[in-house]
């Protein structure tokens, strides 16, 4: 029984050490004051106004809605393609790959910002939307390999062997048996690369020009002109925004699990 307790209460301590910076920043994106600061004076939704009406934050919203898609598309495609690839016991080192695939979330940010920076402008891709876009997947990709690998390693393959054996073809059989199987894993890859790509501000700084501005960099911009309470309505925006798709993604893996 203390045992039990003691893990209750380090359990109950860890969490609120993560979400303790979440739950003293909520709160400020309602604040009528024009700092962020403690107590708050009275309630307000004025830095909302700003964060939707103001065309600096409006335009950064859409940027990030637009990037964030397209690199969860992308990212998305490429990471449960490799991971496919990885799958195959006999691909010549399998290990080295995969390794490969998962060194950009190892790898300094600014080292990949520098690298993007040099490869994209070769190609007249800075300052444009696909540049952006590339770099975000660079780092979005292993999320999903690391996602999509778990997903595929829970496959009985017994059961691909069975759909063969009935004479399905490859495609079929990866259409109507690996991919519904594999579906959880592909989505929480998805919601990953989609908050990776939001979450990232180093590789927006050396790749985006001033049309590209994403909410984050926004964010990042403003703290270092002007601490605005807009920056904790935004970050509200981007908590929200996470649980929501979060709370999809696991409605969407419950009705998967009962159709199976």
């Amino acid at each position: 029984m203390p045992m039990k307790v003691a893990k209750a209460t380090f359990a109950t301590l860890t969490i609120l050490f993560l979400v303790a910076p979440l739950i003293a920043i909520l709160p400020l994106a309602f604040t009528s004051s024009v700092i962020l600061t403690y107590p708050i004076p009275s309630w307000s939704l004025r830095w909302f106004e700003e964060l939707f009406f103001a065309d600096a934050w409006r335009r950064a919203i859409f940027n990030s809605l637009i990037i964030g898609t397209g690199t969860t598309l992308l990212a998305t495609a490429l990471g449960t393609a490799a991971s496919l690839g990885l799958r195959n016991r006999l691909l010549f080192f399998r290990g080295s790959m995969r390794t490969l695939f998962l060194l950009p979330m190892v790898v300094p940010a600014v080292v990949l910002g520098v690298g993007m920076q040099v490869l994209l402008a070769g190609f007249g891709l800075t300052n444009s939307y696909i540049g952006v876009i590339i770099a975000h997947t660079v780092v979005a990709v292993p999320f999903v390999v690391v996602s999509v690998t778990g997903a595929l390693a829970g496959i009985d393959e017994r059961v691909e062997l069975a759909a063969q054996s009935l004479g399905a073809s490859p495609t079929t059989v990866f259409r109507r048996v690996t991919l519904p199987l594999a579906m959880p894993g592909v989505l929480s890859g998805a919601v990953l690369a989609f908050a990776t790509s939001l979450d990232e501000v180093v590789l927006t700084l050396f790749v985006a020009g001033p049309n590209q501005r994403t909410l984050a960099r926004q964010m990042f911009s403003s703290i270092r002109e002007n601490i605005s309470p807009a920056i904790a309505a935004a970050a509200f925006l981007f908590i929200a925004g996470t649980a929501l798709i979060g709370l999809v993604v696991v409605v969407s893996r419950l009705m998967i699990a009962k159709r199976r």
